[in-house]
């Protein structure tokens, strides 16, 4: 083995002024939602921990500092290649650009010196890998870019773009009181800690053998146990009879087996999801669960009754079992539009990974599995209501900021029945001063619009599946170049409008309101939506049903939505024109669809064998 250099760096010294190059046959960029939200909450977790509004931006310096592994590299031909590291090396990239295009212009430049430069009258990005250009540099200039017909990786990068901008602002809001000025204050510090506090380790070798050679020792020595691993031995070390050792042994690889079918890491954080749901009775050991549980475990027999050699035979073969069962079942609901679950289905659209401890809370082994699927759309309907008002209200949804809610509501309802579950949640939303009536200024923004998107589709469809047409919100909620768009009814045309408001900041405050928007295809946007109401609301009319209300033909033989309209008591109505007060009374029509899509009462529904 040649030469082998390890040198840690943080984030700037590792990226600035340097090109990594990826071998053809390296794999593609293939991280998914989950492990891009987790790096995210990881990051902006370690950063509020230190951040304070009332800190001068030098004090960032002193904030703790967070490590985020190794990079290992070959040297050769003047490059330096990735052998290991390229996922998070592009992911931080991506994150990169979004806090690039957020930041005040008097920071853009230090942050953008780290994604790409230009030598020799060439530019490229710190990972110059040529099928990507087209896609980054897009990404970089806020444009858009068709993922038609290209390859994996563009694909992922994409995607994972549009995650960090959903879920970044939002988390990082979470310890700012939500105010959207404090916000913007706490922008540029958080790029200063990411870019100097935080650290890799970059393991350099000359050879691509060498290089792979360090891969393999790194991951296949015994320092590559997982918390699921290593809390397995524990639990089967206890157990003296050899029979029951085996019978757990046996139970704990099947279930953990099925778990890995769902996706890397779904085996941990079904543990952790059982462990927060049924034994978590402080709010601090429900965070330690969720970063050390095995550690948890050991240190907290007596609050689990684990005492004798059977006692952590049944941990595994009966309670671990069961609830890692209905896990599962709830990831798979997640992931698909079940009937009759479609609420988990949500959440998760909403990246609310905190509602499957939620979910699994209430269960009992000796539960009927139709009182615990009753008990699973109760609470999933339940965290719907109140993310949904959350968003609406300008509340953070991350985890950060909903775990001090959560936890409680945990602690209330665990072991309760369908009938007490669902008085005891109706009551929780009872006093819920924010509903969406509390709030007639909801608009968009700039952190919010994936949000608002997924509040559109839900709308639209409830009104067309109430209108007897069926579902389409899978279709409805993707974004993209053949998704649908965020539409405004009014174009940003200023001068169009100044005869009833008298500045253009006024104006455009006023078209973000949630009244004067609509969900269409994003070719309808780019047809259409420069030109003046009166020329797109026949175009309107050939579109959704929620886009349709506005045009008086809606009304004309179209029993189903009549039917659904006095159902309701909605106050749908056509608009010739639009105007503020049509504005307005679009806005009141969305505030009274809200409450009826995100009602309270369907909880006492669902416990009564009744579909809300």
């Amino acid at each position: 083995m040649k030469e082998i250099r390890g040198d840690a760096k943080n984030i700037r010294s590792m990226l600035s002024g340097v090109k990594f190059s990826i071998d053809y046959y390296q794999r593609e960029y293939r991280w998914e939602k989950k492990q891009v939200i987790e790096l995210i909450n990881d990051l902006c977790e370690k950063f509020l921990d230190s951040y304070d509004p009332n800190h001068d931006r030098g004090e960032v310096q002193n904030y703790g500092h967070y490590f985020l592994g190794s990079v290992i590299i070959s040297a050769k031909e003047n490059q330096k290649f990735i052998i290991d590291g390229q996922q998070r090396i592009t992911t931080l990239t991506l994150l990169l650009i979004s806090l690039h295009r957020q930041l005040p212009n008097d920071d853009k430049q230090s942050i953008a010196s780290l994604i790409s430069a230009r030598k020799f009258g060439k530019h490229s990005f710190n990972l110059d890998v040529s099928e990507r250009l087209a896609c980054m540099n897009a990404l970089m200039q806020g444009d858009t870019f068709d993922e038609e017909g290209q390859p994996e990786s563009v694909v992922n990068i994409l995607n994972r773009y549009q995650d960090i901008e959903a879920h970044l602002p939002d988390t990082l809001a979470n310890d700012v009181k939500n105010s959207e000025s404090k916000y913007n204050d706490a922008l540029p510090y958080f790029a200063d800690w990411l870019t100097e506090n935080v650290h890799l380790v970059e393991i350099t070798a000359y050879s691509d053998e060498d290089a792979y050679t360090i891969f393999e020792t790194m991951n296949d020595r015994g320092l590559s146990l997982t918390p699921t691993d290593m809390l397995k031995g524990y639990l089967l070390a206890n157990i003296s009879d050899t029979a029951k050792r085996n019978d757990a042994n046996d139970a704990w690889r099947s279930r953990i087996s099925k778990l890995q079918e769902l996706g890397k890491e779904e085996d941990a954080d079904a543990i952790k999801s059982w462990l927060r749901s049924q034994y978590a009775d402080q709010i601090g050991h429900f965070e330690i669960i969720g970063s050390e549980f095995h550690r948890w475990v050991r240190s907290n027999e007596n609050k689990l009754n684990l005492h004798t050699p059977t006692d952590f035979s049944s941990f595994i073969v009966e309670d671990f079992n069961f609830y890692a069962q209905w896990y599962k079942f709830i990831r798979i609901v997640a992931d698909n539009l079940e009937d009759g679950y479609e609420a988990i289905y949500y959440n998760s659209d909403n990246n609310f990974t905190l509602q499957y401890p939620l979910l699994l809370a209430p269960l009992r082994h000796t539960d009927t599995e139709d009182e615990i699927k009753l008990k699973i759309r109760i609470i999933a309907l339940f965290i719907d209501i109140l993310i949904t008002r959350h968003i609406w209200n300008g509340r953070s949804t991350a985890e950060r900021s909903m775990r001090g809610k959560i936890f409680p509501i945990i602690m209330s309802i665990r072991g309760k029945s369908v009938d007490d579950l669902a008085r005891i949640l109706t009551q929780r939303l009872a006093e819920d001063t924010e509903t969406f009536m509390h709030n007639n200024l909801f608009s968009l923004h700039q952190q919010n619009g994936p949000q608002i998107h997924r509040i559109l589709a839900r709308m639209t469809d409830f009104v067309e599946i109430g209108s007897g047409k069926p579902s389409h919100y899978a279709e409805y909620k993707q974004r993209g170049n053949k998704g649908y768009e965020i539409e405004h009814i009014w174009a940003n045309k200023y001068e169009r409008h100044t005869d009833e408001f008298s500045h253009p900041l006024e104006f455009g405050q006023y078209r973000n309101r949630m009244g004067g928007l609509l969900l269409l295809p994003k070719s309808f946007n780019a047809s259409f939506g420069d030109k003046p109401y009166s020329e797109k609301l026949e175009h309107y009319f050939g579109q959704n049903l929620l886009a349709q209300s506005l045009h008086k033909k809606a009304y004309h033989h179209n029993p189903g939505f009549q039917k659904f309209k006095e159902q309701y008591g909605l106050a749908f109505k056509a608009h010739d024109k639009f105007k503020k007060d049509d504005l307005d009374q679009r806005q009141a029509l969305y505030q009274s669809l809200a409450q009826k899509i995100w009602d309270p009462d369907n909880l006492e529904s669902i416990a009564n064998g009744q579909t809300p």
